[in-house]
């Protein structure tokens, strides 16, 4: 009875996968949850609520009233009364219209009102999968704090064969078990997170930059916030910020910006993870109009900027924890292990150039922690939202040593 007492609401979309709904409502019912379920009105051509009724032992909710009585079904009063959302699964038209706002069903006005933690189990064909739409209405409710389960691989209800079929209820429920075993459990720890690039300007047009996306940085910050810490995020420009309550955004553009915010938020962390590309050097000089093109050749002088790892790494007090990243080509864990040495770390995130699905602008990664210790932990390719679980997993663990 691991869910005993937890009040979980399952949203079912138009999708062949609507019978593992069936599935998944038995299992969290057996581990002692009270389950309530909202289906789309096309859901019920797939599975009838009558159904789903038998598992969850409660009515199943379709539309906003009743039409034989005239009593109101208020999604407001559904969203307070659920400690977990999951919609499963959730079709290639609802996550749309989530990510864009769109309440035309009792399902969707409960999810735009829901006050608990939303998780995502997308279903749907191959092509319709990795759509770009649909990729990117997915990073946008990951952005948003939603938690996405993972679709998985396999044969589709189309013939193909590819991602996109719906997670198993079975590691959907051990998910949850998770997910409530870890809620809460960084409550009132105060983190400072940096993350994305640094642009350095050469004039008013121009900067130097890098290819950071931020969505490492993003994805940690939210699975920090999930687990109850209050967050300082600071990022260099990106396309997307994380948004959740505990998460507190500070925006920069240049490392002398990250440099100035970091070191003033670092004195109330108890942790700081330094997930940012900031630029090693910046121009010396910033033309104030913009540099014309009148000869071949264009010098530029630059200078260091501050080393924010290197300086935190000084300031650090015995009561607190500083995490850095390496991004390396070359005689990766030898140099992360001198990083980690010589800017006074706890631990260091290690990913290699080398590897694919690892580095800048993917959806996965591919990370080797070095502990203090001397301790190397080599993790397989995973979804960025899956690696920040692993290291915050890392640093309740390095909270809570002894």
């Amino acid at each position: 009875m691991r869910l005993k007492g937890k009040h979980i609401l399952i949203g079912v979309t138009g999708s062949i996968a609507a019978y593992k709904a069936a599935t998944l409502i038995r299992l969290l019912v057996k581990e002692g949850a009270e389950v309530k379920v909202l289906m789309t009105p096309l859901a019920k051509e797939f599975i009838t609520p009558l159904t789903l009724a038998t598992f969850s032992k409660n009515p199943i909710l379709v539309d906003f009233f009743n039409p034989e009585n005239g009593d109101w079904n208020s999604h407001v009063d559904l969203g307070l009364w659920s400690d977990l959302y999951i919609i499963a699964p959730a079709s290639a038209n609802t996550i749309a219209k989530m990510a864009t706002g769109v309440a035309d069903n009792l399902l969707l006005t409960t999810y735009l009102s829901a006050r608990c933690p939303v998780m995502v189990a997308p279903a749907m064909d191959l092509d319709m999968y990795r759509h770009p739409a649909t990729q990117q209405n997915i990073s946008t409710l990951q952005s948003r704090g939603n938690i996405i389960i993972e679709a998985a691989t396999g044969e589709l209800a189309s013939g193909l064969s590819g991602k996109g079929r719906m997670e198993e209820p079975e590691n959907i429920l051990e998910q949850v078990v998770s997910f409530f075993l870890t809620s809460q459990r960084l409550s009132g720890v105060r983190v400072l997170v940096t993350s994305g690039p640094t642009y350095e300007h050469i004039d008013p047009v121009r900067f130097i930059g890098n290819h950071s996306s931020g969505k490492m940085g993003n994805a940690i910050a939210l699975e920090l916030a999930r687990q109850g810490a209050i967050v300082d995020f600071v990022s260099g420009p990106v396309s997307q910020y994380p948004n959740h309550p505990n998460i507190n955004i500070h925006r920069v553009t240049s490392a002398a910006e990250m440099y100035k915010a970091a070191t003033t938020l670092f004195g109330e962390a108890k942790v700081a993870i330094l997930a940012a590309a900031v630029a090693d050097f910046t121009v010396e000089n910033v033309a104030n109009q913009k540099i014309k093109r009148e000869a071949d050749d264009l010098v530029l002088r630059l200078k260091p900027t501050h080393d924010i790892a290197a300086h935190l790494g000084k300031a650090k007090k015995s009561n607190q924890l500083l995490v850095g990243f390496a991004l390396e080509t070359a005689n990766e864990i030898e140099n992360a292990k001198a990083k980690l040495q010589r800017k006074n770390l706890d631990m260091i995130v290690l990913n290699s150039m080398n590897d694919p699905g690892a580095g800048f602008g993917t959806d996965t990664n591919k990370v080797t922690f070095i502990m203090r210790s001397g301790q190397v932990v080599p993790f397989e390719t995973k979804p960025k939202d899956m690696v920040a679980i692993d290291i915050v997993n890392a640093v309740y663990e390095m909270l809570n040593k002894g």
